[in-house]
């Protein structure tokens, strides 16, 4: 597993409310917290999946991540 950055737009509790589902119930995710106070919105996200792969489960919740 490798820990991955990504600048994010999920800038509230209610964004991660809805990005729990997609993140906690993913067997390839260990890990994974938004840290809201910084001014990039980090996810910090440990996992065997892509940055790619990352990228397109949170674009199907509505959300973007760049690599950071």
């Amino acid at each position: 597993m490798k820990t991955l950055h990504f600048k994010t737009n999920i800038s509230c509790g209610s964004c991660i409310a809805t990005i729990s589902p997609e993140l906690n119930f993913k067997d390839k995710i260990q890990d994974w917290s938004v840290d809201i106070a910084s001014p990039d919105k980090t996810l910090t996200i440990t996992t065997d999946y892509t940055e790619a792969e990352i990228k397109e489960i949170l674009e199907k919740v509505g959300y973007k991540a760049e690599k950071l």
